[in-house]
């Protein structure tokens, strides 16, 4: 009997099973494909307070989104690390003294203590004015942070199923029923077809954009939609920029752009914000919205990004709470947790909407929801690392220098790589080597052999995509041959690794 069945492997699921693991709760988590497979993996890769959100009155969202950014960037300092963001002044847009006041806000709503503080900066002096167009003379620039997502998504089923939760993936919910004082939730292993019942006391749907789906097919509640699904595409170039700074552009249409140094050699565009009523598995991005990210980004570099430069999009589905009416880039990005307890049946949490940013205070308040049902353990998160991140969050260069010397044969931009990837752990995979020899057949880009058998018995990989994709973003650098070699190792040998 668990606790607690979860369905979706995104980064709700996992966060609230690493919190409810963590307080001593018996977990089950079910994901129909690989853990970060739909919306999870095709954010902008942000933590951020979204300071576009303030114009639309989001203060509490905001406030808390501005807390969380430190928190996380302490969780794991290795996939999560400071950025600064450059917003040109666009006079016909906004006028600079709303900017002052939205970034004033923005500096002290969240208790900032690591992060620096906004400021404007001359354009015609400063490196990110290189790359603008000669109108743009004065800008102003503010702090965020990136984020692997995907990583951050398996960080926390990995630190899940280390207090003891059970992560299974490509394992699809088939229905979850309620059966007196208890759920009987039944699995189907997409692998291999194999089936089984589970019991829980409790079930969550954290299934994303099938937060619907679950309900009235898996569930059998069927009834009004209780989500609106507003899609965001992202287009990956070869590098306009040379600097370590990020770019946020206005639209005339009101939506933002972001333009953002990606993969040491890339530079990566988005977000469009647009309604998508398809299938959520099967969402991509159109010629239509490729015009619009590079149209966007021309408005203000001096060298247009064109659509023949694309070397990789990815779109993702956003499933918000539908509020009825509005643009799509108006909809709220808060979260909605609803428990369903009618005439006292076993708890049924749903999740609706939510960001990256705030994931472990929503997994905090889902817990927290239960606890009328579940005898719960205390609060936890916050301060305790994720996989890999026990190092200050100014600790990546002393690690990367470490690791370079340990093992001289993995070059700079691999050693480096794997720091960003693994932090600490990034020696687990090196071992004693000290040649390349020792790390087992190279499959390309610095991709080993270890490094493949690492994410095969702790990641839960089983495809090239998994690791190509989702576990790194090695994909951007293998051609079609490398792939075929690298799923046909696989193929021969998961089972055994796993």
């Amino acid at each position: 009997m668990y606790d607690i069945a979860i369905i979706g492997g995104g980064v709700n699921g996992c966060g609230i099973a690493r919190d409810a693991a963590g307080r001593g709760l018996k977990i089950i988590l079910a994901e129909k494909g690989d853990l970060a497979s739909g919306t999870s993996s095709a954010s902008t890769k942000l933590v951020h307070g979204g300071l576009r959100y303030l114009e639309h009155y989001e203060f509490r969202m905001v406030r808390e989104a501005l807390k969380e950014r430190e928190v996380l960037l302490s969780m794991a300092p290795h996939i999560i690390w400071p950025l600064r963001f450059v917003l040109p002044h666009h006079a016909a847009l906004r006028p600079a003294w709303l900017i002052r006041i939205g970034l004033f806000l923005y500096d002290h709503l969240g208790g900032r203590k690591i992060l620096p503080r906004s400021h404007q900066i001359n354009l015609t002096r400063t490196p990110p004015g290189a790359a603008l167009k000669s109108e743009f003379t004065r800008a102003f620039e503010y702090s965020d942070c990136w984020v692997d997502d995907a990583r951050l998504v398996v960080l926390n089923a990995m630190d899940a199923k280390a207090r003891g939760a059970d992560i299974l993936t490509r394992t699809e919910v088939v229905t979850a029923r309620r059966n007196g004082d208890h759920w009987s939730v039944d699995l189907e292993n997409k692998l291999t077809g194999h089936r089984e019942t589970v019991e829980a006391r409790t079930v969550i749907n954290a299934s994303g954009p099938w937060v619907d789906d679950v309900l009235g097919r898996r569930v059998g509640q069927n009834g009004k939609p209780r989500i609106r699904l507003v899609k965001g595409s992202h287009i990956v170039i070869p590098k306009i920029f040379s600097h370590d700074r990020a770019y946020i552009f206005q639209n005339a249409d009101r939506r933002i752009v972001f333009a953002i140094p990606y993969e040491t050699d890339y530079t990566l565009i988005g977000t469009t914000d647009v309604d998508y009523t398809g299938d959520p598995g099967a969402v991509a991005i159109t010629d239509e919205e490729v015009r619009y990210l590079c149209a966007s980004a021309s408005e203000y570099f001096k060298t247009p990004a064109r659509a023949d430069q694309v070397v990789w999009t990815y779109s993702g589905v956003r499933p918000l709470l539908d509020e009825g009416g509005g643009a799509a880039q108006e909809a709220t990005r808060d979260y909605v947790l609803e428990l369903d307890t009618d005439n006292g049946q076993v708890p049924l949490l749903n999740i609706f909407g939510g960001k990256i940013t705030t994931y472990r205070r929503l997994a905090e308040e889902a817990i927290a929801k239960l606890s009328g049902s579940l005898t719960i353990g205390p609060s936890w998160t916050a301060g305790a690392t994720l996989p890999g991140g026990d190092f200050p969050v100014d600790g990546y260069e002393n690690l990367a220098r470490d690791l370079a010397q340990s093992c001289p044969a993995l070059g700079d931009a691999t050693t480096r790589r794997l720091v960003r990837n693994y932090g600490t752990r990034a020696r687990a995979i090196v071992g004693n080597a000290k040649n390349a020899d020792e790390l087992g057949r190279d499959f390309g880009a610095g991709l080993s052999e270890r490094e493949v058998r690492y994410l095969v018995s702790n990641e839960w990989a089983i495809t090239a995509d998994d690791i190509l994709w989702r576990r790194t973003k090695l994909g951007l650098r293998f051609d079609t041959e490398s792939k075929k070699q690298l799923d046909a190792w696989l193929s021969k040998n998961v089972a055994a690794v796993a």
